[in-house]
């Protein structure tokens, strides 16, 4: 099992933007061979001291893939590539973490 966790940080005032262009790629990506898990996720407001926040202009991808062909196999759909295509101008960084289980 692959995880993916992506963070993803919205130029000023663009987050709900970017927001509603990977909700609309939910289903179709949900429903690729080797998807486990594809949700995105952002920041609880107030979760206590302990919390450390991604940030107001981000969120998050968070991924299970059933292998690293899985995984390249979305990057590579028309989808994935239109949604880069459509938020690369509204992006102002993105973070991406591919691990893998370390509990063996």
């Amino acid at each position: 099992m692959i995880s993916v966790f992506a963070v993803m940080t919205a130029k000023a005032g663009k987050k709900q933007q970017v927001l509603e262009i990977a909700r609309a790629n939910l289903a179709t990506v949900k429903a690729e061979q080797g998807c486990h898990e594809y949700r995105l996720v952002e920041d609880v407001k107030n979760a206590g001291s302990f919390q450390k926040t991604l940030g107001e202009d981000s969120f998050a991808f968070v991924e299970q893939w059933e292998s690293m062909a899985a995984l390249e196999a979305h990057l590579a759909t028309p989808h994935m590539q239109a949604y880069g295509e459509r938020t690369k101008e509204l992006l102002a960084d993105s973070a991406i973490y591919v691990m893998q289980s370390a509990d063996k």
